[in-house]
């Protein structure tokens, strides 16, 4: 019940992820010539943030409930054979951890930035390829691991 509950979770923060990181890459591309304000920030925020709940969902998950890691743990040379655990244990981990570093470094370095236009330059660039990475990472259907868009109870 809890793994199925929390993968639920998981699967539907993908969409506040999707959208927050959106809106975050098109405020900094939109308004690149305009002073950043402190809904640029918070958009910003949000997305890091609702991309933190979301990862600690992804542990949660990964470490603790998920069958398929539980497999690929019990034997980690032989499941890198087969293509669904390897794509649950290392490349849908890897590529969602790598978005996450991504939108943390680009919050960090976009507050350092000596002016708005390299501000939202730094936003555009890191959550652009955040999002780049984290929608490559994704089982969208039609992938061998697909996954409902739209998953119920």
């Amino acid at each position: 019940m809890m793994y199925s509950t929390t993968l639920l979770i998981h699967s539907w923060l993908r969409w506040a992820v999707l959208i927050t990181g959106l809106i975050a890459v098109l405020r900094a591309l939109t308004r690149s010539q305009r002073p950043w304000t402190p809904s640029d920030e918070n958009a910003a925020k949000l997305f890091t943030i609702v991309l933190d709940i979301q990862m600690l969902a992804g542990l949660l998950l990964y470490f603790v409930l998920s069958p398929l890691t539980r497999a690929a743990f019990s034997d980690f040379g032989d499941a890198m054979g087969v293509s669904g655990l390897r794509f649950w244990a290392v490349e849908h981990t890897f590529g969602m951890i790598v978005g996450v570093a991504l939108a943390h470094i680009g919050l960090k370095r976009l507050r350092k930035a000596p002016s708005d236009a390299k501000r939202h330059r730094t936003a555009a660039i890191f959550f652009g390829l955040a999002l780049l990475a984290i929608l490559l990472s994704i089982p969208w259907p039609g992938m061998p691991n697909a996954r409902p868009l739209f998953r119920m109870f």
